[in-house]
């Protein structure tokens, strides 16, 4: 029954997405040259992802005790609401290439901090140790993956991207 939390997300994040453009979709499915052992966290990042989905297969989610629950429910919608804003931002691609407006001024990285947000919600909600290593798992692997786009976009946006980085911050 955990895999119906999926499908608000899949919606939003592929759906939605899609609907605002293609040109989108493909820009949030690459994935910036990687090296050394950003390789490795790339793997462990398509793993984790792939291991959060499949269990949710497998888990339940569990309504006792009420307080936990509600506070799956409440950060599972904050994760969802945040998602949608951010592929919202995400889909419109301003003339310098990169996005600084909307979401974009408050992190540099809304959508990893949705899907994580998102994830935590999935995990209350089931009350799995397991799935909350895969999230974590996943999480630490995104960090690798943020280092090599932030440097991909210092290398393809220069100056402007660096005073970016100074004025935005990575994550909250």
């Amino acid at each position: 029954m955990g895999f119906v939390l999926m499908i608000p997300f899949l919606l939003v994040r592929f759906g939605l997405l899609s609907i605002l453009g293609r040109g989108a979709v493909l820009r949030a499915a690459y994935f910036a040259p990687l090296q050394k052992r950003e390789k490795a966290a790339y793997w462990v990042y398509q793993l984790s992802t792939a291991a959060i989905f499949l269990s949710l297969f497998f888990l339940r989610i569990r309504t006792a005790p009420s307080g936990l629950y509600a506070a799956g429910i409440a950060v599972y919608a904050v994760g969802i609401l945040l998602l949608a804003v951010t592929v919202c931002h995400f889909a419109v691609l301003p003339e310098n290439g990169f996005n600084q407006s909307g979401i974009y001024r408050l992190s540099r990285n809304p959508m990893y901090i949705a899907y994580f947000i998102i994830f935590l919600g999935c995990v209350l909600l089931t009350q799995s140790p397991l799935l909350l290593a895969f999230v974590l798992s996943f999480q630490i692997s995104a960090h690798w993956i943020i280092r090599s786009e932030e440097r991909w976009c210092r290398e393809q946006f220069g100056k402007a991207y660096l005073q970016y980085m100074k004025r935005v911050r990575r994550y909250l």
